[in-house]
């Protein structure tokens, strides 16, 4: 790079650390790992001129390319390492899409939109890709029937979350479950429904067994923490519609 590319890059870098979100309540590789690499990926797009639409478009390239691994090729240690490896890279990117427009003043509802759009798909062909691992290796009818569930709840909960949160604004009931003040260790009990931490867990395709273990236990796991999460939401959206046709004392 040169002394002009280096020089953009550091201002960018420092414009988007200083103007990071607060990471209370975050699970701990999205707050810890991922964000710091988003923070990196969007100062390098900066310096290169990208939009953030390409950096859209390059996260959902990534993803696809190590969703295809995942399915179709060989269950080798050269295959999980690299498709661990292209879906944290895609992981990345899908936070400097977002640090890059508030860094060039560029975002719009359109790329909000397809940023979404985006991840809506994603998980879900995660949990496709697994399904059909599953089912060209032999594993029996209801672990592939799992994978299928993860890819039904996967897709629900997002929009579930998604639409609550639409719902709730303006309703004077906050939208998001982690509040400002929490802990540090909030961020490592979420590391289970951390996505993050999903991908990293490719790493063991290779090993048949240790990986059915490692994606069966997240399957309980997240049926949980998603009945959990859903319950709440409903339960705000609830005192929302309470309290908006209360009627006003005379």
């Amino acid at each position: 790079m040169s002394a002009h590319g280096q020089s953009r890059y550091r201002f960018a870098h420092a414009r988007l650390t200083s103007a990071q979100k607060s990471g209370s309540g975050v699970p701990a590789y999205l707050r810890w790992i991922n964000r710091r690499l988003g923070r990196q990926a969007a100062a390098y797009a900066y310096v290169l001129g990208l939009t953030p639409n390409i950096v859209t478009a390059l996260s959902a390239l990534l993803s696809l390319v190590a969703l295809a691994m995942i399915a179709f090729a060989p269950s080798t240690v050269g295959v999980a390492m690299g498709a661990t490896a292209l879906l944290l890279a895609g992981y990345a990117l899908d936070s400097a899409d977002g640090q890059l427009a508030r860094l060039t003043g560029t975002g719009s509802l359109a790329g909000e939109w397809l940023d979404h759009v985006v991840d809506a798909a994603r998980l879900p062909l995660f949990h496709l890709a697994v399904a059909v691992h599953f089912f060209r290796a032999g594993e029996t009818e209801w672990v592939v029937m799992v994978a299928l569930g993860f890819v039904v709840l996967s897709s629900v909960w997002f929009f579930a979350q998604t639409l609550a949160d639409k719902l709730l604004v303006g309703s004077g009931v906050p939208a998001r479950e982690h509040p400002a003040d929490s802990p540090v260790w909030v961020s490592f009990l979420k590391l289970p429904i951390d996505v993050g931490f999903l991908y990293l867990g490719v790493a063991l395709l290779a090993a048949r067994d240790a990986f059915l273990i490692f994606y069966l236990g997240l399957f309980a796991v997240t049926v949980l923490v998603a009945a959990l999460s859903l319950s709440r939401k409903y339960r705000a959206l609830h005192a929302a519609s309470a309290a908006a046709t209360t009627p006003s004392p005379v």
